[in-house]
């Protein structure tokens, strides 16, 4: 199999680990190694794979299990042996042999299992947060590169129609019509209009980068110029409801609260004496016996308080689990309530009247039915709101993001 087939095989895979639909040829596709896509669940989907603070969080919860597992298996067996002298005897007179195998009792070792299990769901669902807030992040990044690309299809339109009324002007300066203060006005604003322009697309190439370091240096070309559609909130307690029952750092707190329960338990438990099993074998000068070795030990100071630590332990994380539930709920009716206030500020533009307008006002600049500076002062307004317009499209679309970000 090739390199590349190798590449789309694992993307495929990690994409249904992932429940993320993506477009696999779109993704490992080019051999030149740069992504190509519209679709933003393309973008995420690379992301996922390649984000740096995602592989080093994984693999740091990846040992934090291991470490858990090994923590909770069998000592390792001791081997002790001993030599003897005596005087009247040439060389050794005995020697002793000790094998032995220390262990908790079982149902601690169950116990220790049951907490690990929790332990593991809550680092699970930690990461799980932290991939939801990075692609979110990467998701917001899209959406800004098509709001520059929007901003700067108004720019382009602006300079334009100025581009376009300064050839005019310049006739009409020749023809006695117009004066050297009205051509010098549309070039004024041609360089505000430049200066816009420049920033806009700085700004674009800034969040390009941005994406391309979100997925670990691996170039992106992300072509999309409109918003993909969003499933707009019908129900406000059905979307309260989704977005808590989903909500990764909820989970992560409910399974450290049930962690620190079951550790009660398990210290509980310490008061157990630990066994030990072994062989025993001593030899004489003439003679050798076996025998078999049964010990404990007692954890009369090694447990000391360890109960009262777990209890209270427990108590902390039912604490964070509530505060988490408590701002999860917070933060989703406040980001509903800004939904709806944004949408309604959308409601207000009417864009296709605005651009209507602009389309007016240059037809009635050019047939001397306006003055210029009456069709700047009117066009400059008009540009402002379509601005607005398309930023507070922006905002709603990163709204809507923050309300879904438990879907992905």
């Amino acid at each position: 199999m090739t390199d590349m087939k190798l590449q789309k095989t694992y993307v495929a895979a990690v994409a249904v680990a992932l429940a993320v639909s993506v477009d696999v040829e779109a993704y490992a596709g080019n051999e030149d190694g740069i992504l190509r896509t519209d679709n933003i669940e393309d973008v995420l989907m690379a992301v996922a794979v390649n984000n740096p603070q995602l592989i080093a969080s994984g693999k740091d919860v990846e040992a934090q299990t291991m470490l858990m597992k090994s923590e909770n298996m069998l000592e390792d067996p001791t081997v002790e042996y001993s030599s003897f002298y005596s005087s009247g005897v040439s060389g050794q007179s005995g020697s002793e042999l000790v094998v032995s195998q220390g262990f908790d009792f079982p149902t601690l070792y169950a116990a220790k299992h049951k907490r690990n299990e929790l332990s593991q769901a809550a680092l699970g669902s930690g990461l799980d947060n932290e991939r939801r807030l990075i692609l979110l992040d990467a998701r917001n990044l899209c959406y800004d590169i098509i709001m520059y690309r929007q901003i700067g299809e108004l720019l382009g339109m602006q300079s334009g129609i100025a581009g376009e009324l300064l050839t005019l002007y310049n006739t009409r300066l020749e023809t006695g019509d117009a004066s050297v203060l009205e051509v010098n006005k549309i070039k004024m604003e041609l360089m505000s209009v430049a200066t816009a322009v420049a920033e806009n697309n700085a700004a674009l190439d800034a969040a390009c980068r941005s994406l391309n370091a979100m997925n670990g240096g691996h170039e992106i070309d992300f072509t999309a110029g409109f918003y993909p559609l969003v499933e707009e909130v019908a129900d406000i307690e059905a979307a309260v409801e989704e977005y808590l029952s989903s909500d990764a750092s909820i989970a992560a707190a409910e399974s450290a609260a049930a962690a620190a329960r079951k550790d009660v338990s398990v210290n509980r438990q310490g008061w157990i004496p630990k066994l030990e099993v072994g062989y025993r074998r001593n030899t004489a000068i003439r003679e050798a016996e076996h025998g078999f070795l049964v010990g404990g030990s007692i954890p009369i100071f090694s447990n000391h308080r360890k109960v009262a630590m777990a209890k209270a332990q427990s108590v902390s994380a039912n604490s964070t689990l509530n505060a988490v539930r408590l701002q999860a709920e917070s933060e989703v009716r406040s980001l509903l309530n800004e939904i709806d206030q944004t949408a309604s500020a959308i409601d207000a533009y009417d864009e296709p009247l605005m651009r209507e307008t602009l389309d007016l006002l240059g037809k009635a600049v050019e047939g001397g039915e306006i003055s210029l500076i009456e069709y700047f002062v009117e066009a400059s307004s008009i540009y402002g709101n379509l601005t607005a317009y398309i930023t507070l499209q922006n905002s709603w679309h990163k709204l809507m993001a923050r309300l879904y970000k438990n879907r992905m």
